[in-house]
């Protein structure tokens, strides 16, 4: 059986970083967007990367940044793939030297045809809900179904992902890698080990 690959975003502390990499997560992002309430700085995000094991990606998010904290953020922490969730074009993205990963803000099922055309360089996509004021991490979800015939970029599912319904999600998008954040937190910013473990399980199982 495949392997769902799992990213735990919104990391804020060490701990919570190192729980889900014991829980076989893949990646975990780290946000660097001022408006949400997962920050982290510079600092904080040193201190979570080092709690990591060997072979666990380091995301870094990004909305709407300048390409001077990028570069300065890049400068001081590992990071391994950079996650834009802004109005950045390919043209900005790729500017960086990292592989990218585009969130885009599925309303219809043109926004998913148009975006392998609009982010040629992305590593892969990430297929988010649209919000008209938020950039993600919202705890809502699009209508899945729009994915089941999409054969373009690598992708990524988010978007109100929980332990609960991952596993209906990976079986009615035919999602190789889920992304989720709210959907296993105890609190905003503090993840629940014991719901970043059930949401891995549960993704890994067929529905």
């Amino acid at each position: 059986m495949r392997k769902i690959r799992t990213k735990i975003c919104g990391i804020t502390t060490p701990e919570d970083a190192a729980a889900a990499a014991a829980a076989g997560a893949d990646a975990v992002g780290l946000v660097f967007f001022q408006g949400s309430s997962r920050v982290v700085n510079i600092a904080r995000a040193k201190e979570i990367t080092a709690a990591l094991p060997p072979f666990v990606s380091v995301v870094a998010l990004f909305v709407n940044e300048s390409v001077q904290n990028i570069r300065r953020i890049l400068a001081e922490v590992p990071i391994h793939i950079i996650q834009f969730h802004g109005d950045e074009d390919d043209a900005f993205c790729r500017q960086f030297h990292r592989p990218y990963i585009k969130a885009i803000r599925v309303q219809t099922a043109s926004d998913i045809r148009n975006a392998t055309h609009r982010f040629p360089n992305a590593q892969a996509l990430l297929f988010d809900a649209y919000h008209p004021s938020e950039y993600g991490g919202t705890g809502h979800r699009f209508d899945w179904t729009l994915l089941a015939e999409y054969s373009g970029k690598p992708w990524v599912l988010a978007g109100g992902l929980t332990p609960e319904n991952v596993g209906e999600a990976v079986r009615i998008t035919g999602a190789e890698a889920v992304d989720v954040s709210g959907g296993v937190e105890a609190s905003k910013g503090k993840k629940d080990p014991a719901k970043v473990a059930a949401f891995i399980g549960a993704a890994n199982r067929p529905v």
